[in-house]
Order: C-alpha cells, then structure tokens, then sequence
C-alpha cells in the first residue's frame, strides 16, 4: 500500500448526514434506495417508511426529472408527520445542475446529493455542470457522495490513462486499467469539490464495480490514496442468492480490514417484492462481522442423523421471529438486548456447549437421548424442560430473561 499507516487504522473524515455520521470513526451505517417514480409521492413516502423501520439509516431517491424535485418536499413533509425522521440522499444524473438550481426546496429537504462524475456532461460542459452542482452544495451545507460507476465510467479519463498506457515500455492489462480510471475519477473530482469550496469532511466516495475481485482491489487502492469516508456497495450484483452471496464476499473482504464507513446492498428484487431484504442483508453482514448488533441472534445447529425430529427447527424460527417482531419494543425498553445471543441445539454433541457459550440456550432431546431439555443461562444450568410445552416455557424463560439482564433497576 502507499500509504504508511494501515487502512485499517486510518480514521476517515467524519461527515455529518442529518443526525446520522458517516466515518470518524463511527458505526457503519446502513443505507438503501427506492424504486419508486418519486413524483409518486405517497408511495415513495410509504417505501422510504417501509425501509426505515426495516433498518435503514439512509435512503436514497432517484431525482431525475422535474416532477421528482418537485415531490421531495412533500415527501419529506409527509414522512415527518408520520415521526420517520430518516435522511433523505437526492440522486442525480445527467440533469442533476438544472433540477437543484429550478428547486431550491428540493435542495433543502436533502440531507445529501449524490453525484456521478460519468454522467454529468463532456469537456468544459461537465466542469460547470459539476461546478453548479458543488457550489449548490456548498450554499445549502450539504454533503456529496461522488459516486464513481463501472458502468457509466468518466471515458474521457478513461481515454487519458489509455493514452499513457499505450505509451508504456510493457503496457498494463486494460483491467489494471479501468480500475485506476475509477479511482482517478473519484479522486480528481473529489480534488475538484474541494477547490470550488466543499470541505473534506462534506464528501463521501464510493466506486461501484460489479465483480467482487473488482471491487475489493479499487477500495483497497482508494483507501490507501485518500481519508475521505466511503461508501461500499457492489453494484448490479444480482437476484436472491446470487446477489447476496457475491454482495457479502466482497463487502466483508473490505470491511474486515477496517475499509468502509457506509454500505448498501444493491439486490435486484423478486417482481413485485419489497425492498426492505437488503437492508437485512446488510445488517446480517455487519452482526456477523461484529462491526454492530441489531437483534439477538439465535444460533442452531444444522441437523443430523441424531435430530429426526424437525422440533429444535420450528423452535429456533419460532424464537428468531418472535425476537426480530418484540425489538421494535425492546430496542427502547431494553438497551444491549441487540447483542443478545441465544442457542437453540437439537442434540446433545454440541448442546450443552453452545448453550453454554449463549447468553440463554436450550439443549433440546435427539434421536434416542433422554426427553429432557436443559437450559443454560449465562454458562450455568438453570432448569431442565420435559414434556409437551418445553417450546412455549423456553420462550417464557428467554422473555424472562431480557427482562432481567437488560431491564436496568
């Protein structure tokens, strides 16, 4: 790396976004978009709602036409009255100077813009398009993400680092080479919003690419070159499994090393499905990293020859929903509840060890063992269960239990 002090080390500017705070060192804040025509105010208003309650710190809008900038107020407006304080982020291409400059309400009820420098013009017409934008920025105190695509790539620095490269002695592969065009967008404009006045700590970068190895090799560079606070995401990663799988693989590669401030999980959803499964997604990576806790997390074993039963199943889905639906209620009542972990074990190899390891656990009887079903709290056998309601008493006991340890006095 070229830089002397390790990236997972280097503590990012800190950037203000409403209440929430990207980099500084702070958590790393999840954020999601919608999809629907913004100009539909109630149902992007509803969508924002839906994805707020689902977790979102952050969501972001498209704004591409006038109708749109129109209805950001509004939107914001109503998602006030309905106590959803979530910041808004304005995206922008192509038309992003005119539509600010025509909507001043519209820059204002932004908590950020985001910018790509692929789409906002050619030559002299993409400097005072950017410049608008920047200076816009600047009067209404907002943040920027400049955010660099792999698919809408700036070609005219494209074209400059393909010069350079065709004048080498052994000239790079053009992979090495689009990469850097990636960073060097980011980085030249980010240097541009600076000169026009934006201060370090109102910008935020991010470089979407669309392969993980991609992707992980940019931010690794981008991080090493630059303090400027990131935002990850791997961009047109794909439908169900496929777009989570590839999503984790690269986002946790880079966050494990200290990179990324904000992260979003861009999943191509079912026809007809909400948007909230990538804000899951994104949580789910975070608690696994141990980077934040957002709900009690109930470990299970996978099952065997020695659980013909499906019972420590049905009772592991059954806790799981019954903790994600009370922590609306919890997260208030019960501060450090998130970080609650409780086992649900179907048999006795690792039963008793695991529960152990949880916060509460239940040991529950395989195949040919005893009918009973210990419970550990805090490392320490508690009761044993047996009959034909040990699901519904176990469930009791761990309400029980949340009530004690995190009631306070």
């Amino acid at each position: 790396m070229s830089s002397a002090q390790p990236v997972s080390t280097r503590i990012r500017h800190a950037v203000p976004v409403g209440p929430v705070i990207i980099g500084g060192g702070q958590p790393v804040v999840v954020q999601s978009m919608t999809n629907t025509d913004t100009a539909d105010i109630e149902a992007t208003a509803r969508q924002v709602q839906e994805l707020a309650e689902a977790g979102s710190e952050l969501v972001r809008l498209t704004v591409n036409d006038e109708g749109a900038a129109a209805a950001v107020p509004h939107i914001a407006d109503r998602l006030e009255r309905a106590g959803c304080m979530v910041p808004l982020v304005g995206d922008f291409h192509f038309n992003g100077h005119k539509l600010l400059e025509r909507h001043p309400a519209c820059a204002e009820r932004l908590a950020k813009f985001r910018i790509n420098p692929g789409n906002v013009g050619k030559g002299k017409q993409r400097d005072s398009r950017f410049t608008t934008m920047i200076e816009l920025a600047c009067r209404y105190d907002k943040p920027v993400r400049i955010g660099v695509n792999w698919g809408s790539l700036d070609q005219q620095v494209l074209a400059r680092l393909l010069d350079d490269n065709a004048r080498r002695p052994t000239p790079l592969p053009i992979e090495d080479i689009n990469r850097q065009a990636v960073i060097q967008s980011a980085l030249e404009s980010a240097a541009m919003a600076r000169d026009i006045g934006l201060g370090a700590d109102r910008i935020v970068i991010s470089c979407k690419m669309s392969r993980v190895q991609d992707l992980v090799s940019v931010y690794r560079e981008l991080a090493a070159q630059s303090r400027y606070a990131l935002h990850l995401g791997l961009t047109e990663a794909g439908m169900g499994d496929k777009g989570v799988i590839a999503s984790t693989a690269a986002l946790s590669i880079l966050l494990n090393e200290g990179i990324g401030d904000t992260i979003r999980i861009s999943l191509t959803p079912e026809p007809g499905a909400g948007r909230t499964r990538e804000v899951k997604v994104a949580q789910e990576i975070l608690q696994a990293l141990e980077l934040r806790s957002f709900t009690p997390r109930v470990v299970a074993c996978p099952g065997c020859g020695r659980t013909s039963s499906d019972y420590f199943q049905v009772l592991a889905q059954q806790i799981q929903q019954r903790l994600d639906a009370a922590m609306g209620e919890w997260r208030e009542r019960y501060p450090g509840v998130e970080s609650m972990n409780v086992a649900v074990m179907g048999c006795v190899v690792n039963g008793p060890g695991e529960s152990k390891h949880a916060n509460i656990g239940i040991s529950l009887p395989g195949s040919g063992e005893t009918p009973v079903a210990p419970v550990y709290e805090d490392g320490e056998k508690t009761v044993t269960l047996k009959g034909d309601r040990i699901a519904e008493e176990f469930m009791q006991r761990v309400e029980d239990y949340v009530q004690r340890r995190y009631g306070g006095t």
